[in-house]
């Protein structure tokens, strides 16, 4: 063989060769990326929908905007309670344009410049120098949004704390009467302040005659240390006159008398019915209307009555009277008015209303009457 075509023949086996390697390389490189892409694949999670998160309306946060000076000269928010010894200075401040306050009433009727409020461009501040344990109360402050022409309570931004001005010497807040009448009313609670200058004072209520303790059940009758005793459901064994006794440290101390009235009182406004002796009634002849309440016992019911003839002089008479009668099964008042016409003529035809009123309102009710011709002799 000749020696070019054998030098030519291993040119090409080496040239075979290397492109096999590149393929091979080529190959191993397109399934290590392949192999790759797999990877990623198969770890990648499936897409979701994004979730909607229900959230509940919320009702408008209160801010509290009142602040309290302490001895450290900062401001800082007070508690729902201060118990301040008495002598020393009160300073409260509520931020905003326009603020109003809320404070015992005693303190409008001092002179003596202890009490102040003071409002500047951003804040009003409230005062209460020397204090005594009269000043003793709620303090509260609120903001007021107001324009061109009124100006309108902000209930979203407040403040509020009651105030103990605790007085070795007086464990009650002071009072300007010795008697203090109330009514213990049947349709509400019935409040004894007793207000006591010191939260930590034990306090008792008493009945004056005859001398006894009236126990105090957490039910019927509540004691609040800011509000004084509670009497969530009045009875005539409550009436007469009552105090209250508080000890602290050795102290013992009476308050003021309180003259408990017991007075019925309606729950709501009388429901009333009306009937007429006759729908319609014959000139001449003589008819009633009656108009009856059924209520509460003990309640008085006022009637008051409005009928065709009223403007013209038509004299009416009427009759009302009280019973007890029974119905559903208890006891309840039957209050009724009686309107008397005489001798029926055209002028009394027309609506006839009844209006019955108690403390609480008042209700009205009507029925129609027709007058008829004359029948018989003298017949129109």
């Amino acid at each position: 063989m000749r020696p070019g075509l054998v030098f030519a023949l291993v040119c090409l086996s080496v040239f075979l060769l290397e492109f096999a390697e590149c393929q091979k390389d080529a190959n191993t490189k397109s399934k290590k990326q392949n192999a790759g892409r797999n990877v990623k694949l198969t770890n990648k999670k499936p897409k979701s929908k994004p979730r909607v998160k229900k959230v509940a309306g919320k009702k408008l946060a209160r801010v509290s905007v009142m602040t309290q000076l302490l001895e450290q000269g900062r401001f800082q928010k007070p508690s729902d309670t201060l118990v301040i010894a008495a002598g020393k200075n009160l300073l409260l401040r509520c931020k905003g344009k326009h603020i109003s306050w809320a404070y015992p009433s005693y303190l409008d009727e001092e002179n003596d410049g202890r009490f102040s409020i003071n409002h500047r461009e951003r804040f009003s501040q409230l005062t209460v120098a020397n204090s005594t344990g009269a000043d003793t109360g709620e303090y509260s402050c609120w903001a007021l949004d107001c324009d061109a022409e009124t100006c309108r309570r902000d209930d979203s931004k407040t403040g509020s704390t009651y105030v103990f001005f605790t007085d070795p010497r007086e464990l009650f807040v002071p009072a300007n009467d010795y008697y203090m009448a109330i009514q213990l009313r049947t349709d509400r609670p019935t409040r004894l302040p007793c207000q006591v200058t010191n939260p930590l004072a034990k306090v008792s209520l008493h009945r004056e005659y005859p001398p006894e303790l009236i126990p105090v059940d957490g039910k019927l009758i509540t004691f609040d240390v800011k509000k004084g005793f509670v009497i969530h459901k009045a009875l005539p064994l409550f009436g007469g006159t009552l105090y209250c006794v508080a000890s602290y440290q050795g102290l013992r101390q009476s308050s003021i008398k309180y003259l408990l009235i017991f007075t019925y009182y309606p729950s709501a406004p009388p429901a009333a019915t009306i009937k007429a002796s006759s729908s319609s009634v014959h000139a001449g002849v003589n008819f009633n209307l009656t108009c009856t309440v059924l209520g509460e016992t003990n309640i008085e019911v006022d009637f008051t009555w409005e009928f065709p003839g009223q403007q013209l002089g038509r004299p009416t008479y009427t009759m009302e009277g009280q019973q007890s009668v029974y119905a559903g099964g208890s006891a309840v008042q039957s209050s009724q008015s009686v309107l008397l016409v005489d001798e029926a003529r055209p002028v009394d035809e027309g609506l006839y209303t009844c209006t019955a009123q108690n403390q609480q309102g008042a209700t009205s009710v009507s029925t129609r009457v027709n007058i008829l011709p004359r029948t018989g002799p003298g017949r129109e």
